[in-house]
């Protein structure tokens, strides 16, 4: 399965999603059942995918990184200032969720989250079979050896 099919169907940009986030906008709704989604990258290196969401003002420990039937998801809650009267609000607050399909055969043990400088990146290791192999090529009659490409 290559990136393009396995990593990058999210739900939150399905036509719903969007349409009540534009219709809270349009409404001034203000409820504490408002989302909004972090902005998110998926890298693809050799052996892994590398997803990586801005979530400054975020503390990590309120920040849920699940997988369950093949999809990853990553839920959290920015709360909005209570100290003060706010007289402008351009940040997003609220609560986010984030899910992402992943490839057949990811082992789900051996994904890694590391929170640093705002940013959650989650790595998540290509399974075996997905993972480029170089191929030796025979000379002088003698057979080629196939080999794993060293991470």
């Amino acid at each position: 399965m290559t990136l393009a099919t396995g990593l990058i169907r999210d739900p939150f940009f399905s036509t719903f999603a969007v349409m009540d986030e534009l219709l809270n906008r349009m409404l001034g709704d203000g409820s504490s059942r408002r989302t909004w989604a972090p902005a998110l990258d998926v890298r693809e290196l050799d052996d892994a995918y590398v997803v990586a969401l801005d979530v400054p003002g975020v503390d990590p420990g309120s920040i849920s990184v699940e997988v369950e039937n093949d999809v990853l998801t990553v839920s959290g809650e920015r709360p909005a200032p209570a100290d003060a009267q706010v007289f402008r609000l351009e940040r997003p607050y609220g609560r986010f969720l984030r899910s992402l399909a992943l490839p057949k055969g990811c082992t789900v043990d051996e994904i890694a989250a590391d929170y640093h400088d705002g940013v959650l990146e989650i790595r998540i290791p290509k399974p075996a079979e997905q993972r480029p192999k170089r191929i030796a090529i025979a000379t002088g009659g003698k057979k080629a050896i196939t080999e794993k490409v060293a991470a």
